[in-house]
């Protein structure tokens, strides 16, 4: 009943309409291996995720916006964490069987979506650990599941997250996965990692350009997939951060994140902690976005919550 609830009432249309309003033109949206088997997934899971994601195509449609769909979690977990549906931090995706298992997802989403006029890309798999995927078996992944989604669409971006933890982007833009429409997807917070721990905002304003914008030209310079900021946040570990600090970290981002040549995506629409919340960094003014300012390249912004648990509203990543 609870997740009933908040199905019907977290995300509606209206949001639809505000993010179009906004010059937002497109919303990437995690999903869990569990969809497939709607509307009776294996407990623990609950119903009604698909619904969800039809909903959401529909409303996309309507307010002329495209959607992403991303696969948040995989089937046994590729990373430990709770949004991957791990309840005890243990990563057993890589085996064969879960990978197989996971090939049949990408297969079922790009059955039911490969056709739909809304849809922009598939996303394979969320961030999947270094320390528990090696790369080999991840390339091995990312080449079966371009060439499925590639049996149900020829244009459909096909958007490969780089691994967390100890490994260079690089690695994906020399992998030689796909032919056409393909997306590596970085994660840039200035979060979760000593590093930014006693930064204090003008050497957090100044990372964004010294070390993320050269590492994007770097990239772009390649001439390999797309280069896509999949999240980013305007928070940091800054204690009683101003307004005005809020402002030139998010213009800072906006700034640089707009050179990527596939766009960004914030994470999330709503939060209950405010400085992730998209909505209201835009409204109370801590973060100065304006679409019309981000033409020169896609802007897309990560949905958070129309297919999975209520947990995902409490949780930042």
């Amino acid at each position: 009943m609870v997740l009933e609830e908040h199905r019907r009432s977290f995300i509606t249309a209206k949001d639809f309409d505000f993010l179009s309003r906004h010059g937002i033109n497109t919303v990437r949206i995690p999903v869990g291996w569990w969809i497939t088997q709607d509307p009776y997934p294996p407990s623990p899971f609950v119903g009604g995720s698909l619904a969800a994601l039809d909903l959401a195509f529909s409303w996309a449609q309507s307010y002329g916006l495209k959607c992403i769909i991303d696969l948040h979690a995989a089937p046994g977990s590729q990373n430990g964490m709770e949004h991957s549906a791990s309840r005890d931090g243990s990563v057993a995706w890589p085996s064969p069987e879960y990978i197989s298992q996971t090939l049949e997802v990408i297969d079922f989403l790009a059955t039911r979506y490969g056709g739909h006029p809304s849809l922009l890309g598939i996303e394979l798999l969320n961030e999947p650990s270094a320390a528990t995927v090696t790369l080999d078996v991840l390339v091995s992944y990312y080449m079966r599941g371009y060439q499925i989604v590639r049996n149900h669409s020829s244009t459909a971006y096909v958007i490969l997250c780089q691994r967390i933890g100890n490994a260079d982007p690089i690695e994906l833009f020399q992998a030689g996965i796909g032919l056409s429409n393909v997306v590596v997807d970085l994660h840039y917070y200035n979060l979760f990692n000593p590093y930014f721990a006693t930064m204090n905002s003008s050497q957090n304003i100044d990372f964004i350009y010294k070390m993320r914008a050269p590492q994007l030209q770097d990239l772009k310079g390649m001439n390999g997939p797309l280069v896509f900021i999949g999240e980013w946040v305007n928070e940091w570990d800054v204690q009683n951060a101003s307004q005005y600090e809020y402002q030139k970290f998010g213009s800072a981002q906006l700034d640089v994140y707009a050179n990527a040549t596939f766009g960004w995506s914030y994470w999330t629409l709503k939060n209950d902690m405010i400085h992730w919340d998209f909505e209201w960094n835009i409204k109370n003014k801590y973060l100065l976005f304006s679409g019309s300012s981000m033409l020169k390249t896609p802007s897309f912004l990560l949905l958070l919550a129309l297919g999975w648990g209520i947990h995902l509203i409490i949780m930042p990543r």
